[in-house]
């Protein structure tokens, strides 16, 4: 469930593993030996028989520890704050993959054993550096040998995606506002772009509430939005330019011809390291077809040539040609402010020097004011805090890897902690020194027809 609709996602959307995740497929081993020893001593009726250094013996003598029914909490610590997203996935492994196996081999589902909160997805937890002061996004109660196998994967997808989510919109809040493309697709196994692709969303939709926006989710594939409904979308790649014999113009001349007209035309103007006089000869191209169909009332056949945007990626070792041999080079190197305000210069006044006729000129201006600067390569919330910070004319930054970037500040690895053990009906804190039971006052409770909604979810696909 996500603040932004009330609705929990189920595993119509997930599609786990259930058969090989109830067997702890995807467990650490330590989590499948203690299920196996819990599950053992229940069989055999053991019951408590040393002294607790915290309860007194007349509590924990002859206590079914194979039943023990405990609170676990879920939480992070990235500081100062994280978004989360993934509850709902670690909901779906609660209500399908939480029990045990009988002696015959049939699993027993514990869903309906269980009490469990839950914040929804989009929401914050902050975190001021004290392990005793956290903000749980789950808890559960229960026998903890009916969810034991779980741990590893719910904290797998909560880590991920909520680390992705902050990432996302700190990103957001460097880019003031500005458009940010979701492009890191190519750097890790397809396998996960459907949550990397939801927790992008779910940043995109906080930022829009927080700062009262109306950014779109720009996402690089079809997988990306499986969870919500996003479709893929893109511009062109270096190679179909190669293809074309590094011929810029043309490659886009056909890109245009060929494609849909919702396509977005955004030229890739790096290739020759020429970026301003490819950008220039493209631009001044594509107007020449749109004119040319405008003219002839083809006005459908004239969209398919309004260039959207250019787009700057120039390599980090390299320094573009546009650029006049001043200053200190090393400063000129990759997509630099300076290459992105001589850009949009050249481009603005571009119409100045085309053939066209005098009604034309207007319209030609118009049409090279337009057009937008994309940047990418290397692009992170330092370097577009400082590009904002100077008023660097760009209009959208695509971003790859550093959304996806795992160090000592975008940390968000998550724990699970059993801090309270129920004893005689009475539920008393049984956590590790360090750590204890903590709120948050935005978790509810999970109610059981949740996995009804399940069901018929399911009788749906």
């Amino acid at each position: 469930m996500s603040i932004f609709n009330g609705k929990r996602l189920t595993n119509a959307t997930f599609k786990l593993d259930i058969e090989r995740m109830r067997r702890g497929w995807y467990s650490d081993k330590y989590f499948e030996n203690i299920d196996n020893m819990l599950q053992t001593l229940h069989a055999e009726g053991y019951t408590f028989q040393a002294e607790s250094p915290r309860l007194s013996v007349d509590r924990t003598t002859g206590f079914p520890v194979g039943d023990i029914e405990v609170e676990m909490q879920l939480f992070t610590r990235r500081q100062p704050y994280a978004l989360i997203a993934g509850v709902d996935k670690a909901l779906s492994m609660l209500v399908h993959c939480a029990g045990s196996f009988d002696e015959d081999g049939t699993f027993q589902p514990a869903w309906e054993s269980l009490d469990v909160e839950a914040v929804q997805d989009g929401t914050f937890t902050e975190y001021s550096g004290s392990a005793l002061d956290v903000e749980p996004v789950m808890k559960i109660r229960g026998q903890y040998r009916h969810v034991a196998l779980l741990e590893t994967p719910m904290l797998g997808i909560l880590t991920r995606a909520s680390r992705i989510a902050t990432n996302v919109y700190n990103t957001l809040k460097a880019a003031q506002g500005k458009p940010v493309l979701f492009f890191p697709a190519r750097f890790d196994v397809h396998e996960v772009q459907a949550a990397d692709g939801y927790a992008y969303d779910i940043a995109v939709q906080r930022y829009n509430m927080d700062y009262r926006q109306h950014l779109r989710s720009y996402i690089s594939t079809d997988a990306q939005g499986d969870w919500w409904g996003g479709f893929g979308g893109g511009t062109v790649p270096h190679a179909v330019i190669a293809c074309f014999f590094a011929n810029t113009v043309e490659a886009m001349l056909m890109f245009a011809s060929t494609q849909p007209p919702d396509v977005p035309r955004i030229a890739l103007v790096d290739f020759n390291n020429d970026v301003i006089g490819d950008s220039l000869e493209t631009a001044r191209a594509m107007f020449e077809r749109y004119m040319k169909h405008k003219r002839l009332g083809e006005h459908s056949q004239a969209e398919l040539y309004k260039l959207f945007g250019v787009r700057l990626d120039t390599s980090s070792s390299m320094r573009d040609v546009s650029l006049d041999p001043i200053g200190k080079p090393e400063l000129d190197l990759g997509v630099n402010p300076r290459l992105v305000v001589a850009t949009r210069q050249a481009l603005d006044e571009a119409w100045r020097s085309w053939d066209i006729p005098a009604e034309w000129q207007d319209a030609a201006r118009a049409y090279c004011q337009d057009i937008k600067i994309v940047v990418s390569g290397g692009f992170d919330p330092t370097k577009i805090a400082r590009f904002e910070k100077l008023g660097v004319p760009v209009d959208i930054y695509g971003i790859g890897s550093s959304l996806m970037r795992n160090d000592s500040t975008t940390n968000t690895d998550f724990t699970a902690d059993v801090v309270r053990v129920k004893v005689n009906g009475e539920w008393v804190d049984m956590a590790k020194v360090g750590r204890k039971p903590c709120n948050n006052p935005d978790l509810s409770t999970v109610p059981k027809n949740y996995i009804e909604t399940e069901r018929s979810d399911n009788n749906r696909h």
